[in-house]
């Protein structure tokens, strides 16, 4: 069996959920970089991922895109610690959190939040200060949904890392990065005692981002 090939930068957010998956499986694989910050997305990576979009994968001649097919692709193929719960209610709550991560935080967190806050002053512009105004209340009901879910679990889901867990790390390794997010946090500290837990693991220590090309 071939080593896996993930396509897309280092410091992508999703780039690096799936990177987080193969680490914890203990896969050895290959990241190709594809910066897009400093121009359009490459042609060669939108032949891989049709909508323009970090990461692509690929392995044994299979391609796929889309992290969470990604993610369950290398938890079911590759041997090491099981990514998905047994339980069939537990599995559920992984795929909401998951759901919820892809369709209401990301979007306002990261999309909003991290890009005006820290990506558009490391690229020379000011940050849109009515963007991040206006995402504020949407990341606070968000971190305050998770928390819920979260309830007194060691992970978010159970007391093993699930797919889920890896899907919040890097959104929340950026939030926690912005100014804005310590009120959030300070209301939410059951995130704060995952994070504080979860950060700790190698997987996660190896995956830090950097935007150094």
């Amino acid at each position: 069996m071939s080593k896996p090939t993930l396509y897309g930068p280092a410091y992508s957010t999703y780039a690096r959920s799936a990177r987080l998956a193969m680490e914890e499986k203990g896969v050895d694989y290959d990241l190709v970089e594809v910066d897009f910050l400093q121009g359009p997305m490459p042609a060669e990576q939108i032949e891989r991922h049709p909508f323009a979009k970090v990461p692509a994968f690929e392995h044994d001649g299979f391609k796929l895109y889309e992290v969470s097919a990604i993610g369950r692709y290398i938890d079911e193929v590759f041997d090491g610690p099981s990514l998905q719960p047994e339980d069939v209610r537990e599995r559920a709550r992984m795929t909401q959190i998951i759901s919820i991560l892809d369709s209401y935080t990301y979007p306002c967190t990261i999309g909003q939040l991290v890009i005006q806050r820290l990506v558009m002053p490391m690229l020379g512009n000011q940050p849109n200060e009515a963007a991040i105004s206006a995402a504020l209340p949407e990341i606070s009901k968000c971190m305050n949904v998770l928390t819920g879910l979260h309830a007194d679990n060691a992970f978010l889901v159970g007391d093993q890392v699930t797919l889920a867990d890896l899907h919040f790390v890097p959104i929340y390794d950026y939030f926690q990065n912005t100014p804005e997010s310590d009120a959030i946090l300070e209301q939410n500290p059951g995130l704060r005692a995952w994070w504080d837990g979860i950060s700790k693991r190698e997987s996660v220590q190896k995956t830090q981002p950097s935007f150094d090309q």
